[in-house]
């Protein structure tokens, strides 16, 4: 499993873009830059959508004031599922949401979680980490299911 000091694996992610889905490489994200990246199990998903998400959008502007370039969440979702959750929770330019459809990203950092059990196959266990230019800095992984305290905007916040 990834930790503190390692470097992000080489990872392709898919966004959408204004002419439709793109891809985008960790290099693309995390080279020269400060990144929170926070990881869910799944757009629109309880936890994930209640608590987990609205937490960096409200505080976007608090964690980029910190000198912070972009915020991404990563979920096992496809780019059209993470689209609709982007603009439906109006996070949409606010945060960059990515696509790691097949767990690809989630299988290399060893932050993989299998839900298979729950009728929901691989996906990405709860977790928040600051990547500065494709580092980990800091990494919180949620133990307990459902909640996001250790992996929170809140718990980001006072880390930066």
């Amino acid at each position: 499993m990834i930790k503190v000091g390692d470097r992000l694996p080489q990872a392709t992610f898919t966004v959408m873009t204004a002419d439709g889905p793109a891809p985008k490489t960790t290099d693309d994200l995390f080279k020269g830059k400060k990144v929170v990246l926070f990881g869910v199990p799944g757009a629109f998903t309880p936890t994930c959508h209640r608590n987990h998400l609205p937490g960096f959008i409200e505080n976007e502007k608090a964690i980029k004031a910190k000198g912070v370039d972009d915020i991404a969440v990563v979920s096992t979702n496809d780019v059209f599922v993470m689209n609709a959750w982007a603009k439906d929770t109006k996070g949409d330019g606010k945060i960059s949401f990515l696509a790691d459809g097949s767990a690809a990203f989630a299988k290399a950092t060893g932050l993989d979680l299998d839900m298979s059990a729950r009728g929901m196959g691989m996906r990405t266990k709860r977790f928040s980490m600051i990547v500065d230019d494709g580092v980990v800095r800091a990494l919180n992984i949620e133990e307990t299911p459902g909640t996001a305290e250790a992996s929170g905007a809140k718990k980001i916040l006072e880390t930066l």
